[in-house]
């Protein structure tokens, strides 16, 4: 006790001086390091959301201006002497009006694609445009990108024409060949940059004022709180401790002191109320494992049953595909698939020039075998050609179903001439084969009729001159072949 009595006294003066201080500092560096953090965030993200809606624009309006543009009369303009063109004249001019209703689009320009290198065909630029014909020099991804889906700069691109943030999109009809792009120029995304900065740092230096603020008078509350409680206990030291009355309102330094006095007779009865509130803890951790247990197993197994639903799901919509696409008597190909691959047939031609004829096959007198055997037998027949058909054709050919006792043949990398020869060895092929029917056996023959297709006709057109050799070989007394070319 004499110890404690000889302890220095610490006056209040010297106490409120040195805490006032240090909670100052450390509420000062707390606030600002929270304010700073969370500021340093919001900046960044506000950064981030401005780069990301420019690019989004670009490569929104890029998508768009894509539908607005065709490839039809792009070809005729490769050279720069194709800029005396009127088609060249048009077309610069939409672009450079396009160009001018968007005050952030400095240039809007179509490229076309030549081997891993991109050339341009119409430029906006009415200072220094590029020419049609003439080669980009840098080999950017994102441009590259853009003759497939579109595509944006990651970041500004510097070239001849200055720096820009780029946006590209294929165009809708050209078959990866042609993109259209759109540059903003560097300076306005600086300038949109630098007004976010200038807010940015505006709002820290109003955040740093209210922090100083904020900080000196919370240490100065808290200073007020800490020198009483110092005070107290330098009584209990000393056992000078008076009776404690009511504990009065306040917050949590203000109970402080009081509950000082209250603590030692409250442990005992806080040890055993935390030993029951362990043992009761640990009957409820046991409880919620099983809990969790039993949840946990029936997620899994309705995990279990939902894929087992989505792999269901998946065999059925490709059942229906393929159900879409298939003659369901034949098992061949329906009219609706046939008439695709025939259009991917007119588009490789298109690229390649290989050559390609159509033979329409249909079944002599297919009523009559009707009338005789019943619609059944007629629906074996048809099955029983369509099969001996696969087997005397080219793995590189295509048999489809076109209409009732109709079939469609596509004769690949083939020219009129040969699909003639082809055509007739499966006239004759038909004509000698015995088809069962029923329990008994039967004949049949087919007339056919055969068109080539050329540059000059659309798939349509080429399907309507087979048909009209069909007719004149049904016209001519049946099982014959005709080639369009013969009429």
């Amino acid at each position: 006790m004499e110890s404690a009595a000889r302890a220095p006294k610490i006056t209040a003066t010297q106490m409120q001086a040195s805490t006032h201080t240090k909670l100052f500092f450390s509420h000062l560096l707390a606030v600002a390091l929270v304010s700073g953090s969370i500021g340093t965030y919001f900046y960044t993200s506000a950064i981030n959301n401005l780069k990301n809606s420019l690019q989004s624009r670009l490569l929104n309006s890029a998508a768009i201006l894509s539908e607005v543009f065709s490839a039809d009369k792009l070809s005729q303009l490769r050279t720069p002497e194709d800029t005396r063109e009127p088609v060249y004249a048009l077309l610069v001019e939409r672009l450079r009006k396009l160009a001018d209703s968007n005050p952030d689009i400095a240039f809007i320009y179509i490229m076309r694609k030549v081997g891993n290198r991109a050339e341009f065909v119409l430029d906006s630029d009415a200072q220094e445009p590029a020419l049609p014909g003439e080669l980009y020099p840098h080999g950017l991804p994102a441009l590259m990108e853009g003759f497939r889906r579109p595509s944006v700069d990651a970041q500004i691109t510097t070239d001849k024409w200055g720096s820009f943030l780029s946006g590209y999109a294929p165009l809708h009809d050209g078959r990866g060949e042609y993109l259209i792009g759109l540059d903003m120029k560097a300076d306005q995304v600086a300038a949109k940059m630098q007004q976010l900065k200038q807010a940015g740092a505006i709002s820290l230096a109003v955040s740093l004022l209210l922090v100083v603020v904020f900080a000196s008078l919370l240490a100065r509350h808290f200073n007020s709180r800490i020198h009483k409680l110092v005070k107290r206990c330098s009584e209990i030291a000393r056992t000078q401790l008076e009776p404690v009355g009511q504990q009065r309102p306040g917050d949590e330094l203000d109970h402080l002191g009081q509950t000082i006095e209250a603590m030692a007779g409250h442990l005992e009865l806080s040890r055993e109320h935390s030993e029951q509130a362990h043992r009761e803890l640990e009957a409820g951790q046991q409880e919620l494992e099983l809990r969790v247990q039993k949840r946990t197993a029936e997620l899994l197994a309705a995990n279990d049953k939902l894929r087992e639903e989505i792999r269901e799901r998946e065999r059925i919509e490709t059942v229906l595909q393929q159900t879409a696409r298939t003659d369901y008597l034949t098992q061949l190909p329906n009219r609706r698939a046939m008439i695709q691959i025939l259009d991917k047939e007119a588009a490789r031609y298109q690229r390649a020039t290989h050559p390609f004829s159509l033979v329409l096959l249909d079944i002599d007198h297919f009523k009559h075998i009707n009338d005789s055997f019943g619609h059944d037998g007629g629906d074996q027949i048809l099955v029983s050609i369509a099969e001996r058909m696969r087997g005397w054709m080219r793995e590189t050919d295509v048999l489809a179903r076109w209409g009732g006792e109709e079939f469609l043949i596509l004769l690949s990398d083939t020219d009129l001439a040969s699909a003639t020869e082809q055509a007739e060895r499966l006239r004759a092929s038909i004509e000698t084969a015995t088809f069962s029917i029923q329990h008994g056996e039967t004949r049949i023959t087919a007339s056919l009729g055969v068109a080539g297709y050329s540059q000059e006709l659309d798939i349509d057109s080429c399907i309507k001159d087979a048909d009209v050799a069909l007719y004149q070989a049904k016209s001519g007394g049946r099982n014959r072949v005709v080639s369009h070319r013969e009429l």
